[in-house]
């Protein structure tokens, strides 16, 4: 779907609107600091039931509570770890998520059966405020159907959900650009479960070491952790791109990459994320990057890891995922 085939009549900066959608228990696009969110009532079961539906998400596959502010959270968890309030006091609100100890007011649909229910506070003043009116937390997992990649404009929302929901609260578009990164913790250690928005190194700059749980493909402990997700339409292959351009010769193909550009790919049909190499916008391009491509009609998307490094790490991980066949 083109830009100027969106309905723009769903897409506002109405508060009440989205308030009295959410109230009468349905769903609303949400905008985050990281992604563009699909919120109902965390604590309405058919609600949440309704966001698996939209999504066409596996129930297998836990959702992401989202709270006002810190003192939120100990009202749907039984326990808040010392290393825990640390982190959500230096990155809340931000794009941290904690996995912690669920209360039973959380349904176990939320959380996917799991004892562990994951929560945060987003940074995003439009959608802090409509969390300061609401009586409930609200679900958000992204707002895009299962699988797709994660939208970070109100208009990537209605592109794919516009017709399964009433309304879209238009933040602009997403400053972080990637998830959140979700922590658990097993005992005193610390368990990164996602890698997203909040790079491991200023996790570890206030907690100490922390251990990488890669993704599952099945039965994942935390929201984002499928093994194949964020993935385009049109095939994705990544790589070293001087390589793959060779190799592809005969092929529509379209690239994303880091910092090059390349002589022998038409302008149009190469995105770089960040020329100055900066990853805090390259992070921002990201999913906008493989949408573009995406609806170009091409043989094959290639794309290039970024160093394994601050958010180089997220976006290797969607791009690995994006690539990945289930």
């Amino acid at each position: 779907m083109k830009s100027s085939d969106v309905d723009i009549h769903i897409i506002g900066s109405d508060l009440e609107q989205a308030l009295a959608f959410l109230t009468a228990g349905q769903l609303v696009g949400i905008p985050t600091e990281t992604v563009y969110g699909l919120a109902g009532n965390a604590l309405n079961e058919a609600a949440v039931a309704e966001i698996f539906a939209v999504k066409k998400r596996p129930n297998f596959d836990p959702l992401i509570v989202h709270v006002a502010n810190l003192g939120q959270i100990v009202d749907f968890v039984l326990d808040f770890p010392f290393a825990a309030q640390k982190l959500a006091q230096h990155f809340m609100p931000g794009p941290l998520t904690l996995l912690l100890p669920k209360k039973a007011i959380i349904p176990d649909l939320v959380t996917a059966g799991s004892d562990l229910v994951a929560i945060r506070v987003p940074a995003h003043p439009l959608t802090h405020a409509l969390l300061e009116k609401l009586p409930f937390p609200l679900a958000a997992p992204s707002a895009n159907p299962f699988g797709y990649i994660s939208p970070t404009t109100a208009v990537h929302v209605v592109q794919q959900l516009g017709n399964s929901i009433p309304y879209v609260l238009d933040g602009g578009p997403c400053g972080v650009g990637v998830e959140s990164t979700i922590v658990g913790f097993e005992g005193d250690q610390a368990i990164v479960y996602r890698k997203g928005g909040l790079p491991i190194e200023a996790i570890e700059a206030i907690i100490g070491p922390v251990q990488v749980r890669e993704h599952s493909s099945s039965n994942p402990q935390a929201p984002g952790m499928l093994k194949s997700h964020y993935a385009p339409h049109t095939p994705f292959v990544l790589g070293d791109l001087d390589a793959l351009i060779t190799q592809h010769t005969q092929a529509k193909v379209g690239v994303i990459s880091f910092q090059t550009s390349f002589s022998k790919i038409p302008p149009e049909r190469q995105i770089t994320l960040s020329p100055s190499g900066n990853f805090n916008e390259a992070a921002q391009h990201l999913f906008a990057a493989m949408r573009q491509l995406d609806a170009m009609g091409l043989d094959l998307i290639l794309a290039e890891p970024l160093p394994e490094e601050d958010l180089g790490r997220a976006i290797n991980d969607r791009l690995r995922r994006a690539a990945a066949r289930a």
